[in-house]
């Protein structure tokens, strides 16, 4: 397969590859994948699994240098022995986690990333806890597709509170998939990096991909499903009730949310921080937390999350107005 990425920070390319490309070079020998650099992109391509590999190593270097003007042989080297160890760690698959697509490799790319990947695997029902850009509902999705294709279970229902993020967006047109289309939008955003926009449309018109407003949910049986309930942090307690005792045989259930973006007009009545009070303790369901260094996306939003605060990761975030250097 081949796979490209873009560098975060182009100015650092010549650190990142190292003299006379001596960090690819390394990388290259030591996984068996051909590199190609070309101004601010790699291109990589070979085995699925040594390809994975060979881009986890590379984001690994990449937040080195966020924090360093330069990189040891001996931190490349780390890096790639980390990351071969942890792929093969995980149920011998490499990490990758198999979607339909084959142009995009998907793993976790962080230590509560690879947590959150394996309670999916060894449990019935995960909490999944973190901030933005921390990889919850993009790796919920990854799964439930995986999940989906290899057989494992036989559709995928994607569930989302619908509550409006501080705006009053009115009557909203069509029937109820536009209506709720709106609030689903990330978890579609995720599954098209995932499967064609074709294997999409056919998967809802035959109802192997259901999408439902949660208060549809009431009095349903969700059998050999694997079912994401989203924003979590949005549903009252007797919502959370009636939402989890959908559960039925052979499924899976992934609950994801933002304890400090709740939106609803008494934050303290969110059922997911009430569920995640009342289950902590029960076998066979699986609850993490992911924090600020797990955020994945844009190298700046870790920063904005730093800045805003949060609370120590629980409660409504207050912006912090205190001078700063």
């Amino acid at each position: 397969m081949e796979l490209t990425i873009t560098l975060d920070d182009s100015e650092k390319r010549a650190t990142l590859f190292g003299s006379g490309d001596k960090n690819l070079r390394l990388i290259r020998g030591a996984l068996g994948v051909q590199i190609t650099a070309r101004d601010a992109t790699v291109k990589l391509s070979g085995n699925p699994q040594a390809v994975g590999q060979a881009a986890s190593v590379l984001e690994e270097l990449q937040r080195l240098l966020r924090h360093s003007e330069e990189l040891t042989d001996q931190q490349v080297t780390d890096a790639i022995t980390s990351v071969a160890v942890a792929h093969t760690a995980e149920n011998g698959s490499g990490g990758v986690i198999d979607v339909y697509s084959r142009h995009i490799v998907i793993r976790a790319r962080t230590p509560g990333q690879a947590a959150y990947i394996n309670a999916v695997r060894e449990n019935d029902l995960v909490f999944c806890v973190g901030p933005a850009g921390s990889g919850k509902t993009y790796l919920a999705v990854a799964m439930a597709v995986a999940m989906l294709k290899s057989g494992q279970i036989q559709r995928i229902v994607l569930v989302r509170p619908a509550v409006e993020a501080g705006e009053k967006l009115g009557f909203l047109p069509g029937d109820m998939a536009a209506k709720v289309n709106p609030y689903l939008r990330p978890l579609f955003d995720a599954m098209h990096d995932m499967m064609t926009y074709d294997q999409i449309k056919r998967f809802i018109a035959n109802d192997v991909i259901e999408v439902a407003p949660l208060a549809f949910m009431r009095g349903r049986t969700l059998n050999n499903s694997a079912i994401i309930l989203d924003e979590a942090q949005n549903t009252t307690v007797s919502q959370m009730l009636m939402f989890l005792t959908r559960l039925g045989n052979n499924s899976k259930m992934i609950v994801t949310g933002d304890d400090s973006q709740v939106d609803l007009e008494k934050p303290e009545s969110s059922g997911m921080t009430d569920a995640l009070r009342r289950l902590k303790n029960i076998p066979g369901i699986g609850i993490i937390r992911l924090e600020q260094q797990d955020i994945v996306r844009h190298r700046l939003v870790q920063n904005i999350v730093t800045a805003y605060g949060n609370n120590n990761g629980r409660g409504r975030a207050l912006p912090d107005v205190s001078p700063r250097e």
